[in-house]
């Protein structure tokens, strides 16, 4: 399983904002990683750095490789409408990513885990790819036998109640993925425009 796997809270240090993690280590060291910290002199940023950061965040935030991102962000520009506005719809529709905003596990990298290790099910069947893309109205639940495996369901937490394009039903241990969120509603700090001016180069 394709996954990044270096220290978290470098790049926690990297964006200076916890998208990994639990950024603890912002309190304390709040500096880019790097010889020196905040005592080095840094030359402003160029409009390429700048994009590409805000490329690598997104990524990083939602779990994708490289070459996934790519893929996702072809296929958002594919799409009708705003390309960026695209992007976060496709990055949100994620399964792993949905399993995560319905509150069946506490981050995104546990989302995939419980995917990738058949606990979840959508539409009544089996899904392992954390990739696999929703629709509106697809229904995502536990498998029967993880609804009783106490260590799944210890990490149940429900959703916020401020994510309003899903819905979890936690007697039946089971969410609907209602539609596509607008952009305003995605809590995600991310320019998404720079990133798809860094691809339109």
């Amino acid at each position: 399983m394709a996954r990044y796997t270096g220290p978290k809270n470098r790049i926690c240090r990297i964006f200076g904002e916890p998208i990994l993690g639990s950024g603890k280590s912002l309190g304390k060291n709040s500096n880019p990683p790097g010889q020196h910290g905040g005592t080095r002199k840094r030359k402003a940023p160029s409009e390429y750095a700048v994009q590409l950061k805000e490329k690598q965040k997104a990524k990083y935030t939602y779990g994708l490789l490289e070459k996934q991102f790519a893929n996702t962000y072809v296929e958002a520009a594919r799409l009708k409408g705003a390309t960026g506005e695209n992007l976060i719809k496709l990055l949100e529709s994620r399964l792993d990513n949905t399993v995560y905003r319905l509150g069946i596990s506490p981050t995104r990298p546990a989302a995939r885990q419980l995917v990738s290790h058949k606990h979840i099910m959508v539409n009544g069947e089996v899904v392992n790819i954390p990739s696999y893309f929703l629709k509106p109205g697809d229904v995502i639940e536990l498998k029967p036998k993880s609804k009783v495996n106490e260590t799944v369901v210890s990490f149940i937490r429900g959703k916020n109640p401020r994510i309003n394009w899903v819905e979890w039903n936690e007697k039946d241990m089971k969410g609907t993925y209602l539609s596509h969120p607008e952009r305003d509603a995605v809590p995600e700090n991310i320019k998404e425009q720079l990133i798809v001016e860094l691809y339109s180069k």
